[in-house]
């Protein structure tokens, strides 16, 4: 796919570059010229230096430590330049959604943050999003565009068949993953267990027992996004003490804020299998139990099939 012949550009604010110009590597193309500052008071400031009348344009940002709200800002000013210099069509590609964790009211008077972020995105001007395993998959009904709706599972399960690890069950570290649980699973041929757990507070979750057999086994624990690595850690330890074999785990979104790189560090988690779609921090990378794998290749064949206007849901059909 070359610039010069085919009417598509890549953008990319500050959250994670490399993993835009990783994409672009795929689709044989330059990252698209922009400059993306924040000026002394902490408004940003965003300049697109080449022309995108007509263009099939995608941005690439997540929104992710360390400056969530500005990559946000980010992500919104840059669609709002496009769309004033005319593009064709506006494409979001969020690798990881923040905000995601606040998708209903929990409680009298707690905001839905996940859905004011969608309003925004499309206030802006975009007018399709791309993203990969949203917090909760009622989000995607959240936008009055279309959206295309990426998952993890499928690349962790390629790297896992590729171990050859034996006696393996794939554990949910709470109720809610379940799901995701069991698609791992299938692609495994493995069998599935749950931890369930009591979450007290916020970030602290504390382990009650664990439903299924995972004695003299090898265990996944697979989750969408590790936090402050409390709650895989916790349960790392817990399967560890009724007498699992080896623990690994797994996420699509490595947020790892607080004390996660120490809890990580320090857990009974052999092997730690993370995507990049946050640009995660060097304390992190620099793990010995961490493997880091590229999402670079699928998001770069969605754009492809955007582009194309061919199926993104076939993309990983067994």
């Amino acid at each position: 796919m070359q610039s010069s012949d085919r009417r598509i550009k890549v953008f990319s604010g500050n959250a994670n570059q490399e993993l835009a110009r990783s994409i672009c590597k795929e689709l044989g193309l330059p990252l698209g010229d922009s400059i993306v500052k924040t000026f002394s008071d902490g408004e940003i400031s965003v300049n697109i230096n080449e022309t995108v009348r007509g263009i099939d344009v995608y941005v690439v940002q997540s929104f992710s430590l360390p400056k969530v709200n500005d990559y946000l800002m980010e992500l919104l000013i840059m669609i709002d330049a496009l769309k004033r210099a005319s593009a064709g069509r506006i494409t979001a590609v969020i690798p990881y959604y923040g905000y995601a964790r606040q998708d209903r009211k929990a409680k009298a008077r707690d905001p839905i943050s996940a859905k004011l972020v969608a309003n925004l995105i499309v206030a802006a001007g975009a007018d399709r999003v791309l993203t990969m395993d949203l917090h909760a998959a009622q989000i995607q009904g959240y936008f009055d565009i279309p959206l295309d709706h990426l998952k993890g599972v499928p690349l962790l399960a390629d790297y896992f068949k590729k171990k050859n690890l034996k006696d393996v069950v794939v554990v949910s570290p709470d109720l809610g993953s379940v799901t995701r649980t069991r698609d791992l699973a299938n692609k495994l041929d493995a069998p599935i267990a749950i931890v369930d757990k009591r979450r007290p507070e916020p970030n602290v979750s504390e382990i009650m027992n664990i439903i299924g057999d995972v004695k003299g086994k090898n265990v996944i624990l697979i989750d969408d996004m590790i936090d402050t690595a409390g709650t895989i850690v916790n349960a790392a330890k817990a399967l560890k003490e009724i007498g699992a074999n080896e623990v690994y785990a797994a996420c699509t979104h490595g947020v790892f804020s607080g004390p996660a790189a120490s809890r990580i560090k320090d857990s009974a988690i052999k092997e730690l299998v993370v995507l990049d779609t946050i640009n995660i921090a060097p304390d992190m990378r620099t793990l010995d139990n961490v493997t880091l794998l590229s999402v670079a290749p699928a998001f770069s064949e969605a754009i492809r099939r955007i582009f194309n206007n061919d199926s993104v849901s076939t993309m990983f059909e067994d």
